[in-house]
This record gives C-alpha cells, sequence and structure tokens, in this order.
C-alpha cells in the first residue's frame, strides 16, 4: 500500500472549508497564519474551525471564521459507557455533515482528527503526510513539508501547498472587549488599573518544561528590590496567572516570596487570561500556550526553555526573547527529565533571568520602560 498522493493543487475559490485545530492552546495560536492566509485568497469561501472546548474562548467572534464547531473531547470520551455522550456524539456527526463541507483540512494529523474528517463526508479531505497514528490512510490528499524550523513557517509551508500565497505570518488574535473589561477590573481591584504589567506564567503542560517554584519566588523578590526605586506610576505591577489546574503551583511560589504579587491564577476565563497578556507590557513563562499567544499578540517575551527547541517552538517572531542554560542533552522532549536533574531549566538562576528581565523592561521604554538597576532582594 502506498501513500496517499501529493499534490499541490489550490482549493477551489468558493468552497465550503473546515479546519481541525482542536488543541492544544499553543498549538492553536500557531496555525492562526493558515486562517489568515485562506482567508485573504479565499474570500468568498465559508471557513469553519473545529476547536476543542477547552480552548473555544480563543477563536469565539474570530473575524475571519464563519462557524466554529465545539469538540467536547471528555464528553464523547464516555461514549462507550454513557448512552447520552453517545447520542451527542451522534449530534456532534450530524451537525458536521450538516455543514456539507468541500474540503477538510486536518492540521492536527491524529487518528481522532483524520475520523472526525472521514465522518464530515468531505469528498476532499488533506492532512500531513507525517500524520500520526496511522491517521494519513483516511485522507484523500496528504501534504509533506520539512520537519525543519518553527513550527509556524512549517504550517506556512503546508499552506503553500494548498495554493495558498507565500506571505509573512499574521496571527488575527481579537481581544473582545467583555474580556478587556474584566481584565481592567480585576486589575482595578488590586490598584493596577494604571500601572504597566509584568505577567509572570509559571505553568506548562510537561513537568520537564517548569522552572522551579523556588526559583519563580526569588526571581519575584529580585524583580520587587530592582523596580523599587522607580517612581510608583512607572512601577510595574507584577500578576501571576495559568490555569486552575496550577493553583498548588501558586501556593509554592507565593510562601517562598516577599514580593507583592497580584495572585489570578486559576481567576479568570481563557478570555479573560488574553486580555491581561494582551495588557501586559512583558510576559516571562515557559514553553507553553499564554506564551505563544502573548507573542502572537506581538506583547514582549522571556521564554524560560529547556526540554523543547527554541527554533521549532520559541516565541514566534521573538528570537531574542529565549533564555535557556546550554547542556548537551537538550533539548531532549522529554515530559520528565530522564537523568533526574533538569539541568537545561534548573540550571537557570533567578538573578540571570532577572538581570534578563530588567534588560527587557529597559528596552521597551514605549510600554513605560526605563532603565532598571539590579538589586539583590531584601533579607528574609
Amino acid at each position: 500500500m502506498s501513500d496517499p498522493p501529493l499534490t499541490p493543487t489550490p482549493l477551489p475559490m468558493r468552497c465550503r472549508v473546515l479546519i481541525l485545530k482542536p488543541s492544544s492552546l499553543g498549538d492553536v495560536v500557531h496555525a492562526l497564519p493558515v486562517l489568515s492566509l485562506l482567508r485573504r485568497a479565499r474570500p468568498a469561501a465559508h471557513i469553519a474551525w473545529m476547536i476543542g472546548k477547552p480552548f473555544a474562548g480563543l477563536l469565539e467572534d474570530h473575524p475571519l471564521i464563519d462557524e466554529l464547531i465545539v469538540f467536547d473531547r471528555r464528553r464523547y470520551g464516555q461514549m462507550a459507557y454513557n448512552p447520552a455522550a453517545a447520542l451527542d456524539f451522534v449530534r456532534f456527526v450530524q451537525r458536521l455533515r450538516a455543514g456539507r463541507f468541500d474540503v477538510v483540512i486536518d492540521l492536527q494529523g491524529l487518528l481522532r482528527s483524520s475520523l472526525i474528517a472521514l465522518f464530515s463526508g468531505a469528498s476532499e479531505r488533506i492532512g500531513p503526510a507525517d500524520a500520526r497514528e496511522g491517521a494519513r490512510w483516511l485522507y484523500t490528499r496528504t501534504i509533506r513539508v520539512p520537519d525543519t524550523g518553527h513550527v509556524v513557517d512549517q504550517l506556512r509551508a503546508f499552506a503553500r501547498q494548498l495554493g495558498l500565497p507565500d506571505e509573512p505570518a499574521e496571527f488575527v488574535l481579537p481581544v473582545r472587549e467583555a474580556d478587556r473589561a474584566a481584565a481592567a477590573s480585576l486589575l482595578a481591584r488590586h490598584g493596577a488599573a494604571d500601572r504597566p504589567l509584568i505577567a509572570v506564567v509559571p505553568g506548562a503542560r510537561w513537568a520537564s518544561k517548569r522552572w522551579p517554584p523556588t526559583h519563580f519566588a526569588e526571581l519575584l523578590d529580585r524583580l520587587e528590590a530592582g523596580f523599587a526605586r522607580l517612581p510608583g506610576a512607572q512601577r510595574p505591577a507584577i500578576v501571576l496567572i495559568g490555569s486552575p489546574a496550577e493553583r498548588e503551583l501558586a501556593e509554592h511560589i507565593l510562601s517562598g516570596t516577599q514580593a507583592a504579587v497580584i495572585d489570578l491564577i486559576g481567576r479568570t476565563r481563557l478570555g479573560e487570561l488574553v486580555a491581561l497578556l494582551a495588557r501586559a507590557s512583558l510576559v516571562i513563562a515557559h514553553d507553553s500556550g499564554p506564551m505563544h499567544v502573548a507573542a502572537a499578540l506581538g506583547v514582549p517575551v522571556l521564554a524560560l526553555m529547556g526540554p523543547t527547541s527554541s527554533v521549532r517552538t520559541g516565541p514566534y517572531g521573538q528570537p531574542a526573547g529565549v533564555l535557556t542554560n546550554a547542556v548537551s542533552c537538550a533539548p531532549c522532549y522529554r515530559r520528565r527529565c530522564p537523568l533526574g536533574h533538569q539541568q537545561c531549566l534548573t540550571g537557570l538562576s533567578p538573578a540571570r533571568v532577572a538581570r534578563r528581565v530588567f534588560e527587557l523592561w529597559s528596552a521597551v521604554s514605549g510600554r513605560g520602560g526605563q532603565k532598571v538597576k539590579m538589586e539583590e532582594p531584601r533579607a528574609r
């Protein structure tokens, strides 16, 4: 059996297109330039996007999307023992087929997504030639692109095989006014309505991607000491943000610092988190979904990276916004450090990260920054 044909045939000018990219947060952001290229090149097309329920808030009311189809993976995963969940999935498939899609573009490349493409009834199902779990056998057309460079540029190469133009990546990521207002209200309650903002995102899905909580606690002390000399209006408010699953992480960090930080971890919806990132002057994060959201919004990012490659999944367009500790075993792409030391991240000292924060802050004068002198944190 041979691979399905590789043909760079352009999409029809008028067609109904379904994009499959349900997760994760960072991966959805990486795919946004494909949406922009498709809408620019095929303005008359009807474009739908299937998104996982936890991430739907990112694409709600998106100006380039005609139809947002929400996939409830947790609910549908109960089909084997829950008849109501099975019925819900049948209704989901019926909605897909009612869309009468001409083309499905599977950017997820897994068996589950390729089955959804098949269930849609679309006559043309396009996916990556290197799709996993045998997914490629369910496509009518496959596209192969080099596995080099940033993921965003790999997806742009994929788009060119669809006959879309070779243009720079454009991230259209609107922030709803209601979310901006909610974020502003949260900051106002903490007396930070008019102050510049540094957003710190200490979470990441992989344990191996996370800088230790003790390092974050020391960093916060160093930042407070360094910014203490600035006038009150210029002194940035530091806000911790993240998902409800990271509340325990937040408690570890807060128990080790004396810095006055605003703790909003687990206290925002996704749209509000995006609005806080858009409001920030600087974002400190790992290789994580919020980091990629910030980069897509054009917010300066300091990414602390270890087991993954900054070339492949660093903050797009901000190569200087990466800090890592060079070790021979990185990047390993392992969810847990196989050697048990995680030196690629633990070797990044809080003092080194603080110095880089102050350098970046001094460089973003247009966002309220000015030259900051490195200060040692006060003794506990």
